[in-house]
């Protein structure tokens, strides 16, 4: 029988309601567009504002803990808990890899993790590294699969706190159960061919999965001419607000070289200014959403 914060959760979904706790934003789009960037400095700056802000790194290869300014020797201390087979083991009751035919949980306890397995960088924001589940040559993954899911779902659904989640490149591996809890989803491209291409498939499937508001975010802007591009692409082919256009930054590249925070390293630079609007916009929508 299911818990019954979760029937109402599920119940408020299905009418087109959203569950009571913190805002939910997945930063999605093709590998290389900055997502990262988007995803870690937002986080922090959410946190300036007052709110409780837990970043999530999907991402199988996790390093949203530099955005974040914490620290590579922390960070490595850190194991992906998708890559925790003990852990994963001793939830779901099955050893990921162990073979086909295992008996596993569904339905792990999760509720636990986030206090037991984020760290705390600047600003307050908690970072949890959930990777995703290793790709091995044989063996069943399935309980990893499993944990990770609904990982994911707790967070969407229950976690109170503002959670900011730097997603794998793509969509396919965003379940509907978990797609359709998100408040805030941000397609972030940079202003060429196949970085636009990607949303337009992302774009529908999101939709499609239930999100609850899809923006675009266009990085490593150039020109006028980079926006007035992507806008007609995104706004009339789509029907997908561009609420931010993030410039082709150099300070972004030299804080990513020396593993410093573009937010710690260069404050008032033209991306950060970018990302700074972004987060305006953000929280008008939460305004005028709760009213």
């Amino acid at each position: 029988m299911r818990p019954w914060a979760e029937v109402i959760a599920l119940i408020l979904l299905s009418r087109g309601l959203r569950p009571v706790g913190g805002l939910k934003i997945a930063v999605c789009g093709k590998g290389g567009v900055g997502k990262t960037l988007v995803a870690g400095v937002l986080a922090r700056l959410l946190a300036r504002e007052g709110f409780r802000v837990l970043a999530v790194d999907c991402d199988s290869n996790p390093n949203l803990y530099s955005t974040l300014g914490i620290s590579r020797e922390v960070a490595e201390q850190v194991v992906p808990i998708a890559e925790d087979l003990d852990l994963v083991e001793e939830r779901t009751g099955a050893r990921p890899g162990a073979g086909w035919g295992s008996f596993f949980s569904l339905t792990p306890k999760v509720d636990d993790i986030p206090a037991r397995y984020a760290v705390e960088g600047p600003d307050g924001v908690r970072l949890l590294v959930v990777g995703s589940p290793p790709r091995a040559g044989s063996g069943c993954l399935c309980p990893s699969l499993a944990f990770v899911r609904e990982l994911l779902r707790h967070l969407v659904l229950y976690e109170r706190d503002v959670v900011v989640m730097d997603m794998e490149a793509g969509l396919e591996h965003f379940g509907r159960a978990v797609a359709r809890g998100v408040d805030l989803m941000l397609l972030v491209a940079e202003p060429t061919e196949k970085a636009l291409l990607a949303v337009e498939r992302m774009a529908p499937l999101a939709r499609q999965l239930g999100v609850g508001a899809l923006w675009a975010v266009l990085n490593k802007v150039t020109g006028e001419s980079d926006i007035a591009w992507a806008r007609e692409r995104l706004e009339k082919g789509l029907d997908l607000p561009l609420k931010a256009a993030i410039p082709f930054d150099r300070a972004v590249l030299e804080a990513d070289r020396a593993g410093i925070s573009p937010l710690d390293a260069h404050p008032g630079s033209p991306a950060i200014k970018a990302l700074e609007g972004l987060k305006e916009e953000v929280l008008a929508w939460r305004e005028a959403s709760s009213r």
